[in-house]
């Protein structure tokens, strides 16, 4: 086993503490073991093992990159990103015959030679579906075996196919496309499954196809219930606990149908989550559920003075745990049954200030993870989240002095950046007589840490701009030796920029969001920037909907993402929707067209978790023009009368006036009309970025009446259209006078205000 430095810098170890060396190699045929993060021993660590599948040896580079946007986006998402440390990270290059996997509908040979056998349809099979993706779980745990010191008790598979198709699978071994624009998506829902035991919350099986009506028990799953929210509040069952809560993944931890495929009977919590739409974070009954299974893969209290014998009073005690990246682990103590005041979360318990009384006494270190991740109680008193310590204290016992040199023996890693939000340690070694201290610079000056000094939380210290050098002294109080331990802080927060397709109007105020109007599909890129090195994960929301990942669009994640009333279907899903139910929805659910002002947020997550502020701003879309029956372009004399149909200008020039007659409709883009502009009992009547050298006069209309963004020299009359549920839209126009009079609804400007050269009066002279 050839060991590689890892995928995307020279260092083999890029995040979490240090205690141990990666693991050893050997040579085993065509495979490479990888160490891309070792956050100490394997034995003491969750160690997620990714493999490659139909990666020929001149397709490893691309496996490579498909590992390291797999990785960065989990490290993106809760509760991985907080519990980070805990993992140990390995990536198995396997070489393959041929490239691809089995039944990729993106290759004209079905069959593949690879060596982890993995395919679509569950392995070509007729009877499954397309998405799901299979591997020979024999032939990846003995691949996985090659990294040393992992074993099935210890480590989580992730098998990456080398295919742009959309699919995965989450048994045992989890699976995800490497290439697809939603595979690094893919991986953390499958990790649901594999980790978590959560459930599909889709109500569907077959894409496309509504699911059917559940009529069982109440689901074992921990997301899905037929109880109500009182029932569930009444019985202290299922997620009572977070109902009402704002949702992490968008709107309010509730009780909303479908799941287990199954379209009614059937309830989850969130409109949408990571298990039902990817893009979407966990919400927080989920992340419960996977901080919980995550940590019960390690021990939280990590080492301590051995307890298999009874220890003398003349000493100190204690534990070392371990070291989220969000927050500290807390440890209290107890001398037999009664708490010790003033610990300050000390790792370390000096029996001799306790002056114990003669004889035989019991001392305890209780280490719990305070997380606001999880908040059912046995969940929190279980191993998972506290471990205990006890020792036998006899008073008659003496000890003799122990410790040896001074040293720093694990820290926060140092050859990658840490983040300005997260904490860092540094453990010692343990003389038995003393405890040594440690003290924090920050660019040289002293940074106050009260409580366990071990740990330096840094969002406290609201850090900003360029790199930061942090650094960790230990000091043994009776020798007066010291050691050092240095990290770079990377408190610059990442950028994100946006670009979107032409608008119809662009309004900017100060100090306001930037305003754009649209009247049919719209398109957002976004681009991250930082100034250090790595991924930057972009992230919107829309209307403060949850923060929904940028992948660029399902078919292509070079593409930008797509925009519409409804939504648009991709392979029997809904991607991109302003209307009801959410971005992501199956098609065959009902919603309402999403026209409107919707207020779209952007922000990026770097590299070492830094979260960047979030811009905004606010598309609005209106309903599109009717379609044209008859289209216009270039010069046009004499004027125009449209008798009937849908009669378009689209960059056309006509002089003379315009008349439309009644049932007829009138739709100018980008164009200028040299006389006046006459509609009366207009089926629809719309003006677009355009210029009309006379008056506009719009009677009777039954349908749109729109003005974006035009230029009229004469008066704008609107009066008695009657136009249903669409109010007539005057919005960034440059009028001589306006009138509006009778109009129902009354004419709204989208917040985009009309310069009025002369007076307005009626429904419009508050403008």
């Amino acid at each position: 086993m050839r060991i590689r430095a890892g995928l995307c810098a020279a260092a083999m170890v890029v995040a979490g503490l240090v205690a141990a060396q990666p693991a050893a190699a050997a040579d085993v045929g065509d495979a490479t073991v990888v160490p891309i993060q070792v956050t100490g021993d394997p034995a003491e660590r969750f160690n997620l093992v990714l493999l490659g599948d139909g990666y020929t040896e001149a397709d490893l580079p691309t496996f490579r990159e498909h590992v390291d946007k797999h990785l960065n986006t989990l490290w993106t998402i809760e509760p991985f990103k907080s519990y980070r440390s805990y993992f140990n990270v390995y990536a198995v290059e396997i070489v393959s015959a041929e490239s691809g996997v089995d039944c990729d509908p993106g290759l004209t040979d079905p069959q593949r030679d690879t060596a982890l056998d993995m395919g679509f349809w569950g392995g070509c099979n007729p009877n499954s579906v397309q998405r799901l993706l299979s591997v020979n779980g024999t032939a990846a745990n003995a691949y996985a075996d090659l990294a040393t010191g992992t074993h099935r008790g210890n480590r989580q598979l992730v098998a990456l196919a080398n295919s742009g198709t959309y699919g995965g699978a989450g048994g045992v071994n989890a699976t995800a496309s490497g290439g697809n624009a939603l595979s690094a998506l893919i991986s953390p829902h499958e990790l649901g499954h594999s980790l978590g035991g959560l459930q599909d919350e889709y109500d569907y099986y077959a894409r496309g196809v509504a699911g059917d009506t559940y009529d069982g028990p109440e689901p074992a799953s921990v997301h899905h219930t037929v109880l109500t929210e009182q029932q569930m509040r009444d019985t202290q069952a299922k997620w009572w606990r977070w109902l009402g809560e704002p949702s992490e993944s968008g709107g309010t931890i509730g009780r909303y149908e479908g799941g287990l495929y199954l379209q009614k009977g059937v309830w989850r919590p969130s409109q949408h989550s990571m298990m039902k739409s990817l893009g979407f974070y966990f919400d927080q009954v989920a992340r419960e559920r996977m901080t919980e299974r995550i940590a019960s893969r390690v021990a939280i209290l990590a080492d301590g003075t051995p307890a298999d014998q009874p220890i003398g009073a003349d000493r100190v005690v204690w534990v070392e745990t371990l070291h989220p990246v969000s927050h500290e682990l807390t440890v209290s103590w107890t001398v037999d049954g009664t708490p010790v005041s003033g610990t300050g979360n000390a790792r370390s318990l000096d029996l001799r200030s306790l002056r114990l009384a003669p004889g035989t006494h019991t001392v305890t270190a209780t280490v719990t993870d305070p997380t606001p991740f999880v908040r059912d109680p046995a969940v929190r008193e279980s191993p998972s989240l506290t471990q205990r310590r006890t020792w036998t204290v006899d008073t008659a016992l003496t000890t003799p002095p122990a410790g040896g040199p001074l040293e720093i023996t694990a820290s926060t890693a140092t050859d990658r950046p840490v983040g300005a939000q997260d904490v860092v340690y540094v453990e010692s070694s343990h003389p038995t007589d003393r405890v040594p201290t440690v003290s924090w610079t920050l660019d040289g000056r002293p940074v106050a840490n009260p409580g366990h000094d071990g740990d330096l939380e840094l969002a406290p210290l609201r850090l900003t701009g360029a790199a930061h050098r942090l650094t960790a002294t230990v000091t043994d109080p009776l020798t007066r030796e010291s050691v050092t331990r240095s990290w770079t802080v990377d408190a610059a927060r990442p950028q994100v920029g946006y670009d979107l397709s032409e608008p119809l109007l662009t309004t900017v105020k100060p100090g306001k969001p930037t305003e754009y109007v649209y009247n049919g599909p719209f398109t957002m890129r976004l681009t991250g920037t930082d100034e250090g090195t790595g991924q930057v994960t972009a992230e919107f929301r829309v209307d403060r909907d949850g923060w929904h990942n940028y992948y660029g669009w399902p078919t292509d994640a070079q593409a930008p993402f797509l925009f519409t009333a409804t939504g648009t279907d991709v392979d029997g899903l809904v991607y991109g929707n302003l209307g009801s139910g959410g971005l992501s929805v199956s098609p065959f659910a009902a919603r309402s067209p999403g026209y409107g002002r919707h207020t779209v947020e952007y922000r990026g997550i770097d590299a070492v978790g830094n979260i960047g502020a979030a811009g905004e701003f606010v598309a609005t879309l209106i309903p599109p023009p009717p379609a044209c029956t008859d289209v216009v372009t270039g010069r046009r004399t004499g004027g125009l009368v449209v008798t009937s149909g849908v009669t378009c200008l689209r960059a056309a020039t006509v002089s003379g006036a315009v008349t439309v007659r009644p049932g007829a409709s009138l739709v100018v883009e980008r164009s200028t009309i040299s006389g006046a502009v006459a509609a009366t009992g207009a089926s629809a009547v719309e003006l677009l970025d355009s210029t009309v050298r006379g008056a506009v006069s719009v009677t009777g209309t039954t349908g749109h009446v729109t003005a974006v963004g035009t230029r009229v020299d004469g008066a704008l009359l609107l009066a008695g259209n009657v136009t249903g549920t669409t109010a007539a839209i005057l919005a960034g126009n440059t009028v001589g006078t306006l009138h509006c009079s009778g109009n129902s609804p009354a004419p709204v400007d989208l917040g985009a205000p009309n310069t009025v050269r002369g007076a307005a009066s009626g429904q419009c002279r508050a403008w």
